[in-house]
């Protein structure tokens, strides 16, 4: 019996906005990993990437099978219209395995969510698993790394020797000029260390993606990402060097072709993918940090990125590239529709 009424349980806005969510991701990995595949040419690399698209393409297959079941709208998402797979290869077998542990990184972030949000045993048991691959996903890019040397460590900084106490307000100053700022604590460091990771990972995509893509709307929109980023990230490290702390430079190289290898729409997606997770990332940062200087400056580059953010939302919606989500409907306008019917 409870079996049967499982079974018919309908799903909630949250899992809708979930499995919406999670068809849009996947859609687009997939499109990205193989892309990659047809081109890696380094051994150890080619299965972290090949396990990466089998986990896209079972979770479509998955999410497919419960749209039918629910005769849920499937979402247009991306499919291989929007990736040239002929194109030139365009990224280094380096950058492939950074990009793919930076993507790992954002999905179990996304999927720790949206199992928090699932109520329906079949619906929380696919996101509980999906974050369980996406973990195993993770740490196989960076066992690869580390053995391969390429993969960027946290700075190291002394074990404490003993616990102990703030005991002036001037820990949490940081904004007087005039004063000197105490050094930086290991919390602190994290997020700067972090910020200027995913800001080279979103650099480096916004110089492919604007030298390959055939739209002035989306050249122009992805060089102001990529002077964004490249400033942030040189706000964050030299907040580090003050520290004599040095940030990691991962070699990742990109070639030189100009020929269009992904959708402007799949590009303007993935941009915004990468803004959201950002602008997350920031805000944790600032809750984390207890230095005012830095509370201050990430709360004024979040703004700067949502502003970014909103530019690019205003292009998709200009080219009708941006799909809309699952909602309520507009009783008002049913309501002015059937007036006039």
């Amino acid at each position: 019996m409870n079996e049967v009424n499982e079974k018919n349980i309908p799903l909630t806005s949250a899992e809708i906005g979930s499995l919406w969510t999670g068809y849009m991701n996947d859609s687009m990995s997939k499109c990205i990993f193989g892309f990659m595949l047809k081109h890696i040419q380094d051994e150890d690399i080619k299965p972290v990437v090949q396990y990466a698209y089998d986990i896209s393409y079972n979770h479509l297959d998955t999410l497919t099978a419960i749209f039918e079941k629910e005769q849920f709208a499937i979402p247009n998402g991306f499919t291989e219209q929007d990736v040239n797979m002929n194109a030139p290869w365009l990224f280094s077998d380096i950058f492939c395995l950074v990009y793919v542990n930076h993507i790992a990184k954002a999905g179990m972030l996304i999927y720790s969510g949206l199992v928090s949000m699932s109520y329906r045993e079949d619906v929380c048991n696919y996101f509980v698993q999906a974050l369980n691959e996406t973990s195993n996903l993770y740490k196989q890019s960076l066992e690869t790394g580390l053995s391969k040397g390429i993969t960027a460590r946290h700075p190291y900084i002394d074990i404490p020797k003993e616990t102990d106490y703030i005991d002036s307000k001037n820990y949490l100053s940081g904004i007087n000029p005039f004063s000197d700022k105490r050094p930086l604590n290991a919390v602190e460091i994290s997020h700067l260390y972090q910020n200027v990771l995913t800001n080279s990972i979103g650099m480096h995509l916004c110089i492919a993606f604007a030298q390959t893509s055939p739209s002035k709307d989306v050249q122009n929109f992805m060089l102001r990402g990529k002077d964004v980023s490249k400033k942030h990230l040189k706000i964050f490290a030299d907040t580090l060097i003050k520290d004599n702390i040095e940030s990691a430079q991962t070699n990742v190289y990109l070639s030189d072709s100009t020929t269009q290898t992904f959708s402007d729409k799949l590009v303007m997606f993935h941009m915004d993918l990468l803004i959201s997770a950002g602008i997350g990332n920031y805000s944790t940062a600032a809750s984390a940090s207890q230095r005012s200087d830095l509370m201050i400056n990430y709360q004024r580059l979040s703004f700067e990125v949502s502003r970014l953010a909103k530019r690019g939302a205003d292009i998709m919606i200009k080219h009708n590239w941006l799909e809309q989500p699952p909602g309520v409907k507009d009783s008002k306008k049913l309501a002015k529709n059937k007036q006039k019917g």
